[in-house]
């Protein structure tokens, strides 16, 4: 192993610690000691707090983020919902009772055959989307996600700005509730679809709030297990839809007003609980209400912080007009942006996949319940599975090859539903079934990986924006998905193809991104860009090719 792998980490926390602990110092280029010394007692980084005298990961950490992963849940029902309330159901012939399929629907008058289930069953059937009208079935799911596209912008501001973490997470949900509920009234295709835009607008800050709520008190080491809790509640709340939609196979608006209600009560009864982050809190100047939460992390875990304890102030001149506005230093920071277009160029093509593959459900030669069940119990092994991996593996190559492996299983899966192939092989839509499972857990895997990986790329004051606009890229993708699975309905295997490839290069383009594994949390945009080029430097000091 090379002298610079084995050093970076410690190298890492020096570089950051000398850079946070004496502003006037850095300023200077010279090496200051870890703690801040002063003549009431010594002052810490948050990072130290927790690595020093709380614990990487105690009991308080662990219920923090469990709590506030909960919230996961409703993201996941609001999202795949339309799985169930847009799917195309059955018809058949009234006078043999004949199953009818839709394109040969479109020569029949309606009194010749009606929907199985009733007209209630779904928006298809209520409001007939079929034949000249089927694309406008993709128009609500479309919708959804360019909603959660705008909104994954506002919320990221609102986080890193005005609100903070938990009081952005719960407007959030509060108006996940009334859209949600509202789209259960909706009197046609049109305000149904609006009101879709407006629920995957104002969902849209669930995502990004609760990871970095849970991910911001843990120590490095544990960061990415920690960040799959809220995956593995996305997991439960998308396991719940087949069963829900089961239940409410009658009604959609029933199944719309079941899935309203949660977040609600979570909200009002449970978020009360949380902490604000003190990361956040620090940033913002709010320096005692930071050192309030430290405390109370550390009781829990059964230790106390010492008396003489202070927090190193992560803002150099504080009054300066400057370093008020988080987005404006974001947009003139050179290296911040050229790594966002790529993290958000590889969530694009997450986001298309890993959506793209649920919503592809309907295009398999099986039952869409059981369809669906199969997906989500393969998200479990894909959050354990990560979460390990995240422990052991660095995280450029775990997404990129998850992200291959997704990719493969697509093409594969386009092979397999040639009709050819299905004449010749009677077990290939089996095979179809196991192959796009894999291919639906690595493209998970890789999905949940890049979130992680997006939290410890960009620094405290930025964070939970840049996480915003990952999210806005992941529903950029989403948002093109309904289109392609409208379009499989005609050809499977084209669907696929296009699934396939766009997974392959977002893996590609993770290739150009920097490594973050055991590397600490920086707190600003300037602090992390002395921090990186003093470590380059280093690296390139020790690195063999620099010794004469």
């Amino acid at each position: 192993m090379k002298p610079s792998e084995q050093e970076a980490p410690n190298l890492a926390e020096t570089i950051l610690s000398n850079i946070s602990n004496d502003s006037s110092a850095s300023e200077k280029g010279e090496a200051t000691s870890q703690q801040q010394q002063s003549n009431n007692g010594f002052a810490l980084t948050v990072d130290e707090v927790i690595e020093q005298h709380i614990g990487a990961l105690g009991f308080s950490q662990i219920m923090h983020a469990l709590l506030v992963s909960i919230a996961w849940t409703f993201d996941a029902q609001t999202t795949l919902v339309s799985i169930f309330s847009d799917a195309q159901p059955s018809a058949r012939l009234l006078a043999t009772g004949a199953i009818v399929e839709g394109s040969l629907m479109c020569g029949m008058s309606t009194g010749e055959w009606e929907w199985i289930g009733g007209k209630s069953h779904t928006i298809v059937s209520e409001w007939d989307l079929i034949c000249q009208h089927k694309f406008l079935v993709a128009l609500p799911s479309t919708l959804f996600f360019i909603g959660s596209l705008f909104g994954s912008g506002v919320y990221g501001y609102l986080a890193d700005s005005w609100f903070g973490r938990k009081k952005t997470l719960f407007l959030s949900c509060l108006l996940t509730f009334v859209t949600a509920l509202a789209i259960s009234f909706a009197p046609n295709i049109w305000v149904y679809a609006f009101l879709r835009f407006a629920n995957g607008f104002f969902r849209s800050g669930i995502g990004s709030c609760c990871i970095v709520l849970a991910t911001e008190v843990v120590g490095k080491k544990w960061r990415g297990q920690v960040g799959q809790y809220g995956f593995f509640f996305f997991t439960l709340g998308f396991l719940s839809l087949p069963l829900m939609g089961y239940l409410e196979r009658k009604s959609w608006r029933n199944l719309y007003r079941i899935i309203s209600v949660l977040p609600l009560g979570y909200a009002l009864f449970l978020l009360p609980f949380a902490y604000e982050s003190p990361r956040w809190l620090l940033v913002k100047g709010r320096n005692k209400e930071a050192m309030t939460v430290l405390k109370k992390l550390a009781r829990l875990n059964g230790k106390q912080l010492p008396a003489e304890l202070s927090l190193v102030d992560p803002i150099q001149g504080r009054d300066d007009r400057t370093s008020s506005s988080s987005s404006e230093n974001f947009w003139k920071t050179k290296w911040a942006v050229k790594r966002i277009l790529m993290v958000m160029m590889a969530g694009f093509g997450s986001g298309f996949v890993y959506y793209g593959i649920q919503l592809n459900a309907e295009n398999l030669n099986f039952n869409l319940y059981l369809t669906v069940a199969v997906n989500a119990l393969m998200e479990f092994p894909a959050v354990f599975i990560g979460s390990f991996l995240l422990g052991v593996m660095n995280r450029r190559p775990l997404f990129s090859n998850s992200s291959y492996l997704a990719g493969i299983s697509c093409l594969l899966c386009a092979v397999l539903s040639l009709q050819r192939v299905t004449r010749a092989m009677p077990v290939a839509k089996w095979m179809q079934l196991a192959v796009e499972a894999v291919g639906f857990m690595a493209s998970s895997t890789a999905y949940d990986v890049l979130y992680v990986y997006a939290v410890e790329l960009f620094p405290t004051n930025v964070r939970n924006f840049a996480v915003s606009l990952l999210r806005q890229a992941f529903m950029l993708g989403a948002s093109a998905a309904p289109l392609l699975v409208a379009l499989g309905r005609e050809s499977a295997m084209m669907s696929f193809i296009v699934f396939g490839v766009a997974s392959v290069l977002s893996g590609v383009v993770s290739l150009w991104l920097r490594e973050t594994r055991n590397a600490p949390l920086y707190e600003t945009l300037r602090q992390q860009e002395k921090a990186e080029e003093m470590e380059n430097r280093t690296e390139h000091s020790l690195s063999p090719s620099a010794v004469p």
